[in-house]
């Protein structure tokens, strides 16, 4: 009977990601005998110049990786931008499926594969990045069997995703980017403990058909509606019930954690506020330009012109207060610790 090992990576990093896979892959043996699969949140219209940067960094090839091809030890495959990175049936595939916590590529569709099409075989690795991306594909990978890995938050340059990790569900290790590699490289090397049968998770096989584009919709998934609005498309979201924190799907797939729902929602009511203060604005404008073009002499109609001004002037004076105030909350950095 052939051995198995914990030979196929997912990797997820956001904001700071760059430096620590830059670290990460400088620790990988030149002779590793596993695959590790790499999203990083880049934009959408910005071709990624990481695999570039990864082959200079570290022993392996790193390359962007390409629809169809067949998963190969000893090299790294890159996300490109605009396409979710999957693996199905042991090859790469790329989709343009709906897009999670705004972005595409995205750290949780990965994970979601690997766990599926590997189970045991499976190790996930959460980098530096704000918000909470990965958390939920990273319980995914440890539900099926599989190894999982946090670079240590103190380490990383954005410390959300690590600690949203972490707090989702305790990983396995938790390091510095720069002893990852290493990490990584012992656990591939130790056996497997015998085959498990591949245990059956409808939601999982269900939410990455979703990833691959496929004609399921969340409507599908038997789950509750949230009461609550899609950024992305405005459709209405589902409830998925996910321990500690629930997420959220709308019916063509868009998907949102708690904290990115809540910052895409703030995103939208600033700009509400700020199409208000521009329509008062003009409004006020227009009403003094209305006072004094002589064309209403009247008396009592200049006046109600000066009166709609002062109105809409007063009015834009409480959402400029209400922007400033909004922007207030905005994530701060942690306080320095006591010395």
């Amino acid at each position: 009977m052939t051995t198995e090992h914990r030979d196929v990576v997912a990797v997820g990093a956001s904001a700071g990601g760059v430096e620590a896979l830059r670290a990460l892959v400088a620790g990988l043996p030149a002779d590793y005998p596993g695959a590790v699969l790499v999203v990083l949140h880049v934009p959408r219209d910005s071709p990624s110049a990481l695999p570039a940067i990864l082959t200079r960094s570290g022993p392996l090839p790193a390359v962007s990786a390409t629809d169809g091809d067949e998963l190969r030890h000893g090299r790294v495959y890159v996300a490109p931008n605009d396409h979710h990175l999957l693996v199905l049936d042991g090859r790469i595939r790329l989709t343009r499926g709906p897009a999670e916590n705004g972005h595409r590529p995205a750290v949780d569709p990965l994970f979601r594969s690997v766990a599926r099409a590997y189970a045991q075989r499976a190790v996930g690795v959460v980098l530096s990045g704000s918000r909470d991306d990965g958390a939920a594909g990273l319980a995914s990978i440890a539900a099926h069997g599989g190894t999982t890995v946090v670079q240590d938050p103190d380490d990383a340059l954005y410390p959300w995703m690590p600690r949203a990790a972490i707090a989702h569900r305790t990983p396995d290790h938790i390091a510095p980017a720069a002893k990852i590699g290493g990490l990584l490289a012992g656990i591939t090397a130790m056996d497997l403990p015998e085959h498990r049968s591949r245990t059956e998770d409808q939601l999982l096989d269900a939410e990455v058909a979703i990833s691959e584009l496929g004609s399921l919709t969340t409507d599908d998934l038997h789950v509750a509606p949230s009461g609550f609005g899609c950024p992305a498309c405005g459709g209405s979201l589902f409830q998925i019930d996910d321990k500690p924190l629930p997420r959220y799907r709308c019916r063509i797939g868009h998907a949102w954690s708690p904290e990115s729902l809540l910052d895409e929602q703030a995103i939208a009511l600033e700009g509400a506020l700020w199409m208000a203060l521009r329509a008062l604005e003009e409004k006020s404008a227009l009403s003094r330009r209305m006072a004094g073009s002589g064309a209403h002499r009247h008396p009592v109609t200049t006046a109600r012109f000066h009166d709609m001004a002062h109105d809409a002037e007063t009015a834009g004076k409480t959402i400029r207060r209400l922007i400033q105030q909004l922007g207030s909350t905005a994530r701060a950095p942690d306080p320095e610790p006591p010395s």
